[in-house]
């Protein structure tokens, strides 16, 4: 397996975002062997969604690190996810984690949705 870790600025995490996934590593009894992964899809009503997830690094993989947290990010998906900061909100009317996308062209309400 491959260790490259490439720079910060590409993929992070605000400290709290970090907090939040290592609250759901130890909630969930999630392996130091998984990675937290960042990834796109096509759908929802922007034309596209993110993901996040525990996983296995594979090849195709970069490896970033962000406060503390190792992130894998597909080669593939780096065009949409450049720059990428995502934030973890924890109020009464805001809970969640929030994508701040330089990538977005536009977003929908929901926050979970761009397109590029």
């Amino acid at each position: 397996m491959s260790t490259d870790t490439h720079q910060l600025e590409t993929v992070q995490l605000s400290t709290n975002a970090a907090k939040q996934v290592a609250k759901i590593r130890t909630d969930e009894s999630i392996g130091d062997d998984q990675y937290l992964r960042i990834a796109v899809k096509g759908g929802g009503c922007a034309g596209m969604s993110y993901e996040l997830g525990f996983d296995h690094k594979n090849e195709n993989d970069l490896l970033y690190d962000s406060q503390g947290v190792s992130i894998i990010v597909d080669k593939r998906h780096l065009m949409y996810l450049q720059g990428i900061v995502i934030d973890f909100f924890d109020g009464l009317d805001n809970r969640g984690f929030v994508f701040n996308n330089p990538q977005a062209t536009s977003t929908c309400g929901c926050g979970t949705s761009f397109s590029a």
